[in-house]
């Protein structure tokens, strides 16, 4: 085990052991190899979240709920979470889950893909989560920072790609270029951008903090 490894799994075991729910969601995610948040960037989101108070967030990718019904438990008591997702199945888990979590009330859940949802969305909103198909961040971007209030959170996960986005175009496989170079576009749009100011994290697969100016 390296260095990294330690720390991880160090920082791990300090945390709080979550409910039955979340454990449930975790294992259900782990068995139908559905990508979730990891441990990491999950405490992240709830300290953002507790920080930031959000009446109105918005998640680009639901997959089975699991990241909205954790967040949904940090809003402000009047806040509310809307979600994107186009893919049936995972559609219909999320919506199962959000049962069982008793927060159908506090998330909205918009089917269909994001790209046409978004421009189809008028509302701001204080905190975006982006946690979609990484290759899609950068397309997404000018709706959601149309839809970001100022001084509002965006939130990207997964910007590290484990590691990759760090190599030559020509080191990854030919099937992931296209990823690689938009991942790599959006980061540097993210850290360029005059209405924004970001912070890019080593936080489980990477995590980019931008505070819309």
């Amino acid at each position: 085990m390296d260095t990294e490894e330690r720390v991880v799994s160090f920082i791990r075991s300090l945390n709080r052991e979550e409910d039955a729910l979340i454990r449930q969601l975790e294992q259900e995610a782990r068995t139908e190899d559905v990508p979730i948040v990891r441990t990491e960037t999950r405490e992240l989101l709830k300290v953002l979240t507790l920080l930031h108070k959000p009446k109105r967030l918005l998640e680009v990718g639901t997959a089975i709920g699991y990241s909205a019904i954790y967040m949904s438990r940090y809003l402000p008591e009047d806040g509310i979470i809307v979600t994107i997702e186009k893919y049936e199945p995972r559609i219909a888990k999320a919506k199962k889950n959000f049962a069982l979590a008793g927060v159908e009330n506090r998330i909205t859940l918009l089917e269909g893909d994001a790209a046409d949802i978004l421009k189809g969305l008028q509302e701001p909103f204080d905190m975006i989560f982006m946690d979609a198909a990484k290759g899609q961040y950068i397309h997404f971007l000018p709706e959601v920072l149309r839809l970001l209030v100022p001084g509002g959170m965006l939130v990207s996960d997964n910007v590290l790609q484990d590691g990759d986005v760090l190599e030559s175009h020509y080191a990854v496989p030919r099937r992931n270029r296209t990823i690689h170079s938009r991942m790599r576009e959006y980061l540097y749009t993210l850290k360029h951008h005059e209405e924004l100011e970001t912070a890019i994290l080593p936080v489980g697969d990477g995590v980019a903090l931008s505070i819309r100016l």
